[in-house]
């Protein structure tokens, strides 16, 4: 085979590949852009406030800082949904039973209930009991929305690092390629490979 035509072959499969990492680049990018914005504005939506201080004492000095620093604000990120949901409402549950254990607590208090409606301590019990039920299913739903918020919001951060390394492997491709089309143009006629 003669190396001009190798040379050709190398430097064409070069620029379509560069070609192809800029194209790859603008969809990362274009994902990184729609999960960013898309989590920003449904978060502001919900006008979730994050608090300055989780309540727990027991909390490592880079979760006061972060709370500290990101509070009294809006919730706009996934970072801030995450530690809003892990460090905050995680905490706060944490104190609290588990939905099938507070469900099944308050399926026995309605039970007793049911069984002597008159007694004031088992209305009590019952009303207890669902609360706690009514508690933990909504604290659990919204850290599950929250974290869910953040893995989107994760994902997006990745395309952009990703949107990154693809143009970079973009342009080195189409360096080369550049350089590769100057080299074939001095390559002689007659050598081989």
């Amino acid at each position: 085979m003669k190396r001009r035509t190798f040379d050709g072959v190398v430097t064409l499969v070069g620029f379509g590949l560069g070609i192809f990492l800029f194209i790859a680049a603008g969809l990362l990018n274009w994902g990184y852009t729609f999960a960013d914005s898309t989590v920003k504005s449904q978060l502001s939506a919900q006008q979730i406030t994050l608090p300055a201080d989780t309540g727990n004492p027991k909390a490592d000095a880079a979760i006061i800082a972060f709370f500290k620093a990101n509070g009294d604000q809006i919730m706009t990120t996934g970072k801030q949904a995450q530690m809003y949901a892990d460090h905050y409402l995680g905490f706060h549950l944490a104190g609290l039973p588990t939905y099938s254990a507070a469900s099944g607590a308050n399926r026995a208090a309605a039970a007793a209930l049911a069984a002597d409606p008159t007694n004031v301590d088992l209305q009590a019990a019952a009303a207890k009991a669902s609360g706690t039920v009514e508690t933990v299913f909504k604290g659990t739903s919204l850290r599950g929305m929250l974290l869910n918020a953040y893995a989107f919001w994760q994902l997006g951060q990745i395309a952009k690092i990703a949107a990154g390394v693809t143009l970079v492997g973009g342009l080195l491709l189409l360096l080369l390629s550049i350089l590769g089309w100057t080299h074939l143009r001095r390559t002689p006629d007659e050598a081989t490979i």
